[in-house]
């Protein structure tokens, strides 16, 4: 009789202790990938939206606009994804990519925006370094990551880089 309490105590332990561990402590993910950026630059904040603006209607092509000084922005067609739509758009100065801003991206509940908070910022900094889409998805985010690549390739082939 005593194995068997101390038994069922151990196990009534052991199953209080397993709910009771936290799996995600993303606080310092986030602050590192902040300041993974180089100084002096701008880290980008994701957009409002996880879907274009009202009226609106993303168009399978990029778009592209800018001024006559060399500094012009190409946006990405809408890559639709499983959990929301992505969509990057860059800026492009005499054939380098100096900007990448990502104004559509998933960010319908809490996961989403805790997600993309810590991905966004790695997916921007390695496309600047890498001027263009060969670059690795982000573990934890491969939905975005697969949205944002899609979004980018559709920009780079506006702007004609490779």
């Amino acid at each position: 009789m005593r194995r068997i309490t101390l038994w069922l105590m151990s196990t009534v332990a052991a199953i209080v202790l397993l709910f009771s561990y936290r799996t995600s402590t993303n606080g310092g993910a986030v602050a590192a990938a902040a300041t993974a950026t180089a100084p002096g630059t701008a880290t980008p904040t994701p957009g409002p939206s996880s879907h274009p603006a009202s009226g609106a209607t993303p168009s399978p092509s990029a778009s592209r606009s800018g001024s006559s000084s060399g500094t012009k922005t190409y946006t990405g067609s809408v890559a639709s994804t499983r959990w929301g739509d992505v969509q990057v758009t860059i800026t492009v100065t005499n054939g380098k990519i100096t900007d990448v801003q990502v104004p559509v991206y998933p960010n319908g509940n809490g996961r989403d925006q805790e997600i993309n908070a810590y991905a966004l910022p790695i997916l921007r900094q390695e496309t600047l370094q890498a001027q263009g889409a060969s670059i690795d998805a982000v573990s934890g985010a491969t939905v975005t990551s697969d949205g944002y690549l899609e979004s980018l390739q559709a920009a780079l082939d506006a702007a004609h880089l490779a």
